[in-house]
């Protein structure tokens, strides 16, 4: 349920750009960051277990260390490329499994975060991404996703109203944060 071809998508960056945030096409490590930090003042302080789906290289991991305030105990990377869990494996010594979130078993976690893994999803493939992760995690997921309505051969817009159905539907709890970049968004899904 890919947009595009998610190898050649990320093989392409790297070789570009290599193991970097602009190898994973963001814009840079600041514009990464912004991201992460609206992931994390989502995320309840008291979290012990994350599961870090679609975790490329393992940036998010480094980053929850470097700042320190949260006690995360228990981090699990998922990505389905072998080049990002090699990669994040070697970079966080934590466990990184090759995983399809649509439709292979994932572990158990307190939440579920994804920075970015849902721009090139289709949108029936990111509802799906979310349901999935939701039913997973044992307390909520948090994501990030570009807003909107505009058509892209390459990137996934979703529009807030889809996003409220779907946690309806998913009898979740849905905060959004805004005005952080021009058509991204974050959400969280927490279990009711």
């Amino acid at each position: 349920m890919n947009r595009i071809d998610n190898y050649r998508f990320y093989a392409s960056g790297i070789i570009e750009h290599g193991f970097t945030p602009q190898g994973l096409h963001w814009h840079s490590q600041d514009s990464q960051q912004i991201r992460f930090d609206q992931l994390l003042s989502l995320l309840p302080n008291n979290v012990i277990s994350i599961v870090d789906a679609g975790c490329g290289f393992g940036d998010l991991y480094h980053y929850i260390t470097q700042r320190g305030d949260k006690s995360i105990e228990n981090y699990i990377g998922l990505d389905s490329l072998d080049m990002m869990v090699h990669e994040a494996s070697i970079r966080t010594g934590q466990t990184i499994m090759q995983c399809d979130i649509l439709c292979d078993p994932l572990p158990e976690a307190e939440y579920y975060l994804c920075s970015g893994a849902l721009n090139i999803l289709t949108r029936e493939g990111a509802f799906l991404f979310i349901e999935r992760c939701l039913h997973a995690s044992m307390q909520g997921m948090i994501f990030n996703f570009l807003e909107g309505d505009k058509e892209s051969k390459t990137y996934n817009y979703l529009r807030e109203e889809s996003i409220r159905n779907l946690a309806r539907r998913l009898k979740a709890e849905v905060v959004f944060r805004r005005n952080y970049y021009q058509r991204d968004c974050t959400a969280a899904f927490y279990k009711k």
